[in-house]
């Protein structure tokens, strides 16, 4: 079993908006501290890391390579997008609880959904709570 160390990094954290469209006036921004483990963990003893490895999710910006931090803590509810088992094998969809059927949704319209039956195998394993995507693999 590998044993992962926690170190506390702070990275300069500018205050405030940055537009993604038209430019705008430079404002005030104030330089803080970001604290990364405060922000992309929940409960830290249930939450970890994965790599994605696959292109079901490129509609919720989940592409090859992510990296998903994923809170076990965490009520998934309709609409989570979640690690799952089904049957045994690990899969990230969107949870669909509608009308008492429980369905895993791929953002990807070339995937189908999966049902979930009572002879399926089912287990949330965890909650995606933050997507990390290099700029290189988009």
């Amino acid at each position: 079993m590998t044993i992962i160390q926690s170190i506390k990094t702070f990275i300069p954290f500018f205050a405030g908006l940055i537009p993604a469209g038209f430019p705008s006036p430079a404002a005030d921004y104030v330089q803080e501290e970001i604290d990364l483990n405060k922000f992309l963990k929940g409960n830290s003893s249930a939450t970890f890391i994965i790599r994605v490895q696959g292109d079901s999710m490129i509609g919720a910006h989940i592409t090859n390579n992510s990296l998903l931090i994923v809170d076990r803590s965490k009520k998934a509810v309709h609409n989570s997008i979640v690690v799952a088992s089904i049957n045994g094998e690990f899969t990230i969809k969107r949870l669909s609880l509608i009308n008492k059927s429980v369905r895993l949704v791929p953002a990807n319209p070339s995937y189908k959904p999966v049902l979930i039956t009572e002879d399926t195998q089912f287990e949330v394993w965890g909650v995606v709570t933050n997507i990390i995507i290099s700029t290189k693999d988009i």
